[in-house]
């Protein structure tokens, strides 16, 4: 086979993937059209859960099942009164019923790959090897989840009377979180406390949970083997295939918890070899635990889009954005030491491979919902050896973004003018889309490498608020690049640019409650902040203004500009997370909240109306309006 037959090939697999997205969104199409004799299949889901069918209910569950979210499930269970234990427990038989479900699809492109004999026998093999360690990561996630996050972060909340930085400064004391490199305390964990009498101990994955660790590793032990027999014709990458499985193998079978991250930084290493546009997933991100940031278990195929041509456009924009930034800062005796970090970064920068396309095959986490884009690994000594991958799956969110169904909620809020436009731009303006994609999403991604070495975030955790600013951080690093931008080639983008930050900043609101995207919400209550003070957003008697003049909008990029700056100088001291985030909100019970009255104001009215009202659909207007 030629390496032009190959990628014929993986065209192909592309395509069937997304006529599958496409079959999946149909559930969303007969939802909107209420031919609700054609969601037997959202029947079954509700009584598998053993709860009586509602609109409410059935939004909520199209919406596990089709966009992996469930809080709009966790809100419908909150109006039928179920207490927290019911909701954790439907919640797992939800995961449980998406996982089958799932499952089903990934089977369907395995056949069809092997049944047209599409690829070669090796490539052939890495989704079946990928496939069956996925079962096992599936099988996992449920006793994990149970265990870390339902189990041990609740006992320590109840421990510490909800008090977090007594919880981080416990872990801290009690050497409970895994040492790095050099010996100090990792920004990650890989492994798992268990109950030791009064006290806790740290356990690796292999002990804390035995069983479901030893059959991943059963399942790798196989998948190595098959690919040893094989040869990779096209991208003579055989051996980082292998090599980077027995580095997975070897780290899952690590017991000794300081061991783990050189492990795991050897798993990173061997995987930033393969430069495929088969790219394999493995535990790389930490939201789901507050605490010890202990690696979900992420495993998946991501399939690169064979028309994608790499460029170097938006690395460009945000490395004369980050110049101009850095510039900007006096001269001063702390310069140097800023320098240092500076350029770190900047090598980060130009290490990075950029993959864009779809994810082909997900499991075990990725049921709870799949990232839009991702810069990894986290680990940045393995970062600076090796760069970075950034991946983005623009096609994917795209088709999601149309297939979405009109909610009541936007419309209240924002207003059909706002939502015409926004839409329009939607269906109509597919390469436009894409830029502004580019600018928010991959921009995001380039964002999270700035202003960081390699001991960052273990520094600026200690309150255990990093990932609560990181995000606003990464996002508002593509949008610098693009306010700082002296070229005009993104110039026609600029109102779609501003009214993606303000449904964006508005609607990350709904996640307050849930805490594994908390970094996400309190992003969005940093934007609001300059949204609100710069007069693009103002609220007034229970309704939203929203002014996108120019004059605003100057206003707007002096505020992103001016707290951009303050928030890179933050870094660079590594100063403690929580005091950035506390010039906007300050935790007030269990969530933060914004400091500001009106935008306090605002958000409560936002979240109690998202409650209210956020699963019922807008008959108002339709679909056919935009599609043309």
């Amino acid at each position: 086979m030629t390496k032009q037959e190959f990628l014929n090939d993986l065209q192909k697999i592309y395509d069937f993937l997304n006529t599958q997205k496409s079959q999946t969104n149909e559930l969303i199409k007969h939802l909107e059209n209420e031919e609700f004799n054609k969601l037997g299949l959202i029947d079954d889901f509700a009584k598998a859960l053993n709860l009586e069918m509602t609109s409410d209910l059935r939004f909520a569950l199209v919406t596990r099942l089709v966009n992996l979210r469930d809080d709009s499930l966790v809100q419908v269970l909150k109006k039928l009164e179920k207490n927290e234990k019911e909701i954790i427990t439907l919640q797992e038989k939800a995961y449980s019923f998406v996982k089958e479900y799932w499952h089903e699809i990934h089977t369907k492109l395995i056949d069809f790959i092997t049944q047209n004999s599409l690829l070669t026998p090796f490539y052939q093999e890495v989704f079946i090897g990928v496939y069956n360690v996925g079962l096992q990561m599936s099988a996992w996630q449920t006793s994990w989840t149970a265990h870390i996050i339902n189990g041990i972060n609740k006992d320590l909340m109840v421990k510490f009377d909800g008090n977090e930085e007594k919880i981080m400064q416990y872990l801290e004391d009690e050497k409970l979180l895994d040492l790095g490199h050099g010996e100090i305390t990792a920004d990650r964990c890989y492994s798992a406390l268990i109950k030791d009498g009064e006290k806790y101990k740290s356990q690796a994955y292999i002990k804390a949970f035995k069983k479901e660790t030893t059959e991943v590793v059963d399942a790798l032990e196989e998948f190595a083997d098959k690919l040893i027999e094989l040869e990779d014709d096209i991208f003579n990458q055989k051996w980082d295939y292998v090599l980077y499985i027995q580095a997975l193998i070897k780290a899952f079978s690590e017991d000794k918890t300081n061991e783990l991250v050189s492990k795991w930084a050897d798993v990173d290493r061997a995987w930033m070899k393969i430069k495929t546009p088969i790219q394999i997933g493995h535990p790389l991100e930490y939201y789901e635990d507050h605490f010890r940031k202990a690696v979900a278990l992420e495993w998946d195929i991501r399939l690169t889009n064979p028309k994608f041509a790499q460029n170097d456009h938006r690395v460009n924009k945000i490395k004369s954005a980050f110049s101009k930034i850095f510039d900007s800062f006096e001269a001063s005796e702390k310069k140097e030491e800023y320098k240092k970090i500076y350029d770190f970064s900047f090598k980060s920068l130009d290490k990075v491979q950029l993959y864009v396309g779809r994810p082909a095959l997900f499991f075990g986490a990725g049921f709870n919902g799949m990232f839009s884009a991702q810069v990894v690994p986290n680990d940045e000594i393995v970062s600076l050896e090796e760069g970075k991958k950034i991946f983005a799956f623009s096609d994917e969110i795209l088709q999601s973004s149309r297939a979405k169904p009109f909610l009541k909620l936007s419309r209240e809020i924002f207003g059909q003018e706002i939502l015409t436009k926004d839409r329009t731009f939607l269906f109509n303006e597919t390469t436009s889309w894409h830029q502004v994609y580019d600018i928010s999403t991959v921009g995001h991604e380039y964002g999270h490498i700035l202003w960081c070495d390699e001991q960052t975030e273990s520094i600026m955790n200690k309150t255990g608020n990093f990932k609560n600013i990181e995000e606003f951080k990464a996002t508002t690093g593509g949008l610098i690049s693009y306010l700082l931008d002296e070229n005009t080639d993104e110039a026609h983008l600029k109102s779609q640019v501003l009214i993606d930050l303000v449904k964006r900043s508005v609607g990350l609101i709904g996640w307050m409650e849930v805490d594994e995207v908390q970094p996400y919400y309190c992003e969005g209550l940093i934007h609001l902040s300059g949204l609100f003070s710069t007069g693009v957003l103002s609220w007034e008697n229970e309704k939203l203004e929203i002014d996108l003049s120019d004059e605003k909008y100057e206003a707007l990029k002096a505020w992103y500009i001016k707290n951009y700056t303050a928030l890179a100088k933050h870094y660079l001291d590594k100063k403690d997370a929580t005091i950035f985030l506390n010039n906007y909100a300050t935790k007030k019970e269990k969530y933060f909240m914004p400091n500001d009255e009106k935008i306090n104001s605002f958000v409560k009215y936002y979240f109690k109306r998202y409650q209210e009202i956020g699963q019922e659909l807008d008959t108002n207007d339709k679909k056919s309006n935009y599609i043309k």
